[in-house]
């Protein structure tokens, strides 16, 4: 439970620096929004340094929510602004091929965090249920501030280099109508918003719940039985399952319609589930890692279809769908079904996850008139 709440007040944050970060960008514009996001995110790494010293697990929950608070103003930003500044028939494409590239830091984070934290400390190199004494621990937690200082750093050189750049305006046609003009539209209007909101909270549990618990589950004497260390070799092979997806997603959504191309996914996803939900030994394993593949386009797609269509509601629908990340945050009531029920029986909330994004993909994302 303890390991699925730091998630939790990760994607709390996206729950409350949403909205708030929308209107952030009405009033400074994209280009300043995503150099405060950036600078931000560099003092919330920071912060993991006191956090490690103390060591203090309060302290460290409170480094991640600033660090995902800057997250959170970026992703208001760019997801619309790669979604709208191009023709909008493809716009599920091209942010989906933005996203593998987000998908290519992920793939590459495990194992920068294996060899950085979890190959130099006692607990990342022993099996299960071994005990650690206090210096041990005292150690292993000091392990992380390399890490976290490095982060800070290349966060400080991008927002100088986004600081010189010159990024194009999007116009007219998605900035936000004046107070007595905003009355004349509503985002109740627009169910492909309406139902895609739910779809991302719902979409962020069964993602966040996989790689949170990834770990904790292979590790498992009946699942492969290995150490936490070697287990993020693995965790790599999902990153890269939903790099290698949004790739393939990206270009299948140019010549296929994007809903029947998200069921897909979202189907081949939910089969794989029922197998780590029902299977052992190492193909239980496998069906995990291969969720990536089937969970890699549902976020941009589904992005893409919710906002499709709003014109001038488009930054308060993105403010809406990116607070609906919050949904990661409920990763700890999976963590609650595992330690009540069992790790592998938790996995079935994700295969009702799995069902949801299905009925949306095919029915929900259904968009109404655009509006003025």
């Amino acid at each position: 439970t303890q390991t699925t709440l730091i998630e939790s007040v990760w994607f709390i944050a996206y729950g409350v620096m949403g909205m708030p970060s929308a209107f952030l960008i009405e009033r400074t514009g994209y280009k300043k929004a995503i150099i405060i996001g950036l600078a931000v995110m560099a003092f919330g790494a920071l912060l993991m340094v006191p956090a490690a010293r103390l060591p203090s697990y309060g302290v460290t929950l409170t480094a991640l929510f600033i660090i995902a608070s800057g997250i959170t103003l970026l992703q208001v930003a760019a997801n619309p602004y790669v979604a709208v500044i191009g023709p909008a028939e493809s716009s599920e494409s091209r942010l989906t091929l933005v996203q593998a590239f987000n998908s290519m830091g992920t793939f590459f984070a495990p194992y920068f965090g294996g060899y950085l934290i979890l190959s130099r400390t006692t607990g990342g190199t022993s099996l299960e249920g071994t005990q650690l004494t206090a210096a041990e621990r005292l150690a292993d937690a000091q392990a992380t501030q390399l890490p976290y200082v490095l982060v800070a750093v290349v966060l400080a050189i991008i927002a100088a280099i986004i600081w010189r750049s010159k990024l194009p305006a999007l116009g007219s046609a998605t900035s936000r109508v004046a107070k007595e003009e905003r009355r004349k539209h509503s985002l109740w209007n627009h169910r492909n918003l309406v139902f895609g909101v739910p779809a991302i909270f719902i979409y962020l549990i069964a993602e966040i719940g996989v790689a949170n618990l990834f770990i904790n589950f292979v590790i498992l004497p009946d699942i492969a039985g290995i150490t936490p260390a070697e287990a993020a070799n693995y965790l790599v092979l999902l990153w890269g399952g939903m790099m290698v997806g949004r790739f393939a997603g990206s270009y299948l959504m140019r010549r296929f319609p994007a809903d029947k191309t998200l069921a897909a996914f979202a189907g081949f996803a939910m089969l794989v589930m029922i197998g780590a939900a029902t299977l052992h030994g190492p193909l239980a394993m496998w069906c995990l890692i291969l969720v990536g593949l089937g969970h890699s386009i549902m976020f941009p797609a589904i992005f893409a279809m919710g906002i499709k269509g709003l014109g001038p509601l488009t930054e308060e629908g993105s403010g809406w769908l990116i607070t609906a990340i919050a949904g990661g945050a409920l990763v700890v009531v999976q963590g609650w079904l595992a330690d009540s029920y069992g790790l592998q029986n938790s996995f079935w909330l994700t295969v009702a996850c799995e069902i949801y994004v299905i009925w949306y993909a095919l029915w929900g994302s259904k968009p109404t008139a655009p509006a003025a």
